[in-house]
């Protein structure tokens, strides 16, 4: 196989004299501003070992070893990796602190036929969460009642309104799902009519509501180790354990077994949107999932994978960028109950129906996220300009629903924690965070909360959303600015780092599938970054929606295969022009290299991150 280069940094030989090892194909900065820099950093040599034993051992190619040395997975843990065991990698419940108790109440509501009033949060692992306790519960004979808060007019997290409507409607026990744990005064207010369990993953903001249950591995006496779990999961994990508990009473003897691996599509779905890390458990919940959910059993996913237009093999990708944005779609612009009715949907006509809704929502969703992104990429500029350290940006006219989609966009173009925030008629802000590896925004976010700046506020380390008076914006980023200072020291390009460098001849098929055996890919797990050097644009032009796709044909250098490849979001995109420059000099490609099937045929092809100017 023709492949310019498969290790990871240059021989000892090769070293700078001030001992750095060289970039890759000695890009320092490219199109982008960035530098491409090797995986292994000073490893090499081990990563090379340790590669070459782990092909031998597991008759895995020659890459694909390399690659798993790469992410510091030694021999003995390839099997468990690559084709991880449900059964063995699914913990005991009952680790988790009021799991017990939790599996005890709902498996008495099971027993005595009661209704239960599920409220759940408005994103997908609301949706997911929600709708998986939901079929376990209707399969095991209660009344279930859901309500998914609207984003507009009732904000993120339970509320008292929204809570006694269940109860009004018979509800005997409320449980809260991806939400809860920081809704103290509500919590405990319903708590005095009925029991309330809490089954949530988000940090923890202070003391705990006092009702039946809070499950929640973030909790600081929590000794589960499960802190990255998603909300899906831990109520996977809490059907589990009431079903362990009731089958241990014979109660399947006389009723349906709930068959609660088949609900594993839904925690896979989860864990990917909510960005969760893509190792241990998590990845087999995601590789299990999307086993499951490429049967499409589930009616509502089938019909958003047709309308989406999924190709099959189904990734982690088809969950973050095709079923995601669609499920979410609802909760931020239209009616936030979509997702889950279509979740829970099985007649095939419906859910096509809610489907296409979601479907054209989340069409719209994208036109009214353009309208604010240039102007909130300027005001970015300028703060980064002034040197600020977290960039904190608002708007009037900006929609409270896309502003979380518009802070990832500027956090990838400035490498800097962001805010973006509505503006509303009430003279309130109310917006999202996203942050950056090494910040931790939910704990600045809930710092902010604990010093009076924010009326609500919470989230990730990663993600958070918040809530405050308009005039307070200058001392919250004051604030922020202080807390997190670091990240003004944070280069404006974060360096790519690439695993291999291959020869446009050897990026085929073969190769793309060997290195999907390390799939499935997101945080924890990045996907292989391939390089491509001296590559020539033999075609381009421009597909889809407004021209925002780049579909190009590769020529490595002398005659050989061509190879496909895309550049999505091309009319904002500084490598775009220079793909389309036919009097371009030779080019270094740096992108992913995938194996995509259609109409019965797969073939490679190849998603452009990254173009430097050959020297």
């Amino acid at each position: 196989m023709p492949v310019t280069d498969l290790t990871s940094p240059a021989p000892a030989a090769q070293l700078a004299q001030d001992g750095a090892v060289p970039a890759v194909l000695g890009v320092t900065h490219s199109v982008t501003g960035r530098r491409w820099t090797w995986r292994a950093g000073s490893q090499a040599s081990h990563a090379d070992r340790m590669g070459m034993a782990i092909a031998q051992q597991t008759g895995l190619p020659e890459i694909v070893g390399r690659m798993l040395a790469l992410r510091h997975i030694s021999p003995d843990q390839v099997e468990s990796y690559i084709r991880p065991v449900m059964g063995q990698m699914l913990p005991d419940p009952s680790t988790l602190v009021d799991m017990d108790v939790t599996a005890e109440r709902m498996a008495r509501a099971i027993r005595n036929g009661e209704t239960i009033g599920l409220f759940g949060d408005y994103d997908v692992d609301g949706a997911c969460s929600t709708a998986l306790l939901t079929a376990f519960l209707r399969t095991q004979g209660c009344t279930v009642l859901t309500h998914i808060p609207d984003r507009m007019t009732e904000g993120y997290g339970p509320n008292i309104p929204a809570i006694e409507a269940l109860q009004a409607q018979g509800a005997s026990l409320i449980v809260c799902l991806d939400c809860g744990t920081a809704a103290v005064d509500v919590l405990e207010h319903v708590s005095q009519s009925c029991d309330v369990i809490v089954l949530d993953h988000h940090q923890v903001q202070g003391a705990l509501p006092r009702v039946l249950a809070t499950v929640n591995p973030n909790r600081p006496d929590c000794p589960s180790g499960l802190r990255s779990i998603c909300a899906a999961a831990v109520a996977f994990l809490a059907a589990g354990a009431t079903t362990r508990l009731l089958r241990s009473e014979g109660w399947f003897d006389t009723h349906p077994d709930p068959q609660l691996k088949n609900s594993l599509d839904l925690v896979a779905l989860a864990t990917v949107c909510d960005v969760m890390p893509l190792t241990g458990l998590n990845r087999a919940f995601v590789i299990h999932g999307l086993n499951i959910m490429a049967r499409r059993g589930r009616t509502g996913l089938a019909a958003l994978l047709e309308a989406a237009g999924a190709r099959d093999p189904l990734s982690a990708f088809t969950c973050g960028f095709a079923l995601g944005p669609r499920i979410n779609a609802g909760g931020r612009i239209a009616d936030s109950g979509l997702g889950l009715r279509l979740l829970l949907s099985h007649d095939a006509a419906e859910a096509q129906a809610l489907a296409d809704k979601l479907n054209s929502v989340n069409h719209n969703r994208q036109s009214v996220e353009a309208g604010i992104l240039d102007r909130a990429m300027e005001l970015a500029a300028a703060q980064r300009e002034q040197g600020h350290a977290v960039l904190v940006l608002s708007g009037r006219d900006w929609h409270p629903g896309v502003v979380g989609i518009v802070a990832g966009r500027i956090k990838e173009k400035f490498n800097r924690p962001v805010l973006v925030g509505a503006e509303l008629d009430d003279g309130s802000v109310k917006g999202s965070a996203r942050s950056v590896p090494g910040q931790d925004l939910g704990g600045a976010i809930i710092a902010a909360r604990q010093a009076g700046l924010l009326t609500s506020g919470g989230g990730h380390a990663m993600a958070a959303g918040f809530g405050l008076p308009a005039e307070g914006v200058p001392a919250l980023h004051d604030f922020l600015d202080r807390y997190l200072a670091s990240a003004a020291d944070l280069p404006d390009a974060v360096d790519l780092t690439i695993d291999a460098v291959v020869n446009v001849a050897a990026a085929d098929v073969a190769l793309a599938t060997d290195m999907d055996r390390l799939a499935p890919f997101g945080p924890g797990n990045d996907e292989p970054l391939i390089a491509l050097p001296r590559v020539r644009v033999a075609y381009a032009e421009r597909i889809g929606r407004e021209g925002n796709t780049l579909r190009l044909t590769l020529q490595g250098e002398g005659r050989g295969p061509r190879l496909k490849a895309l550049v999505f979001r091309a009319n904002e995109s500084p490598i775009a022009p220079v793909l389309e420059d036919r009097d371009a000099p030779p080019l270094h490609l740096a992108g992913w290299l995938r194996a995509e099937s259609w109409n019965g045929r797969t073939s490679a092809t190849f998603f452009i991150r990254d173009v430097a100017i050959a020297q």
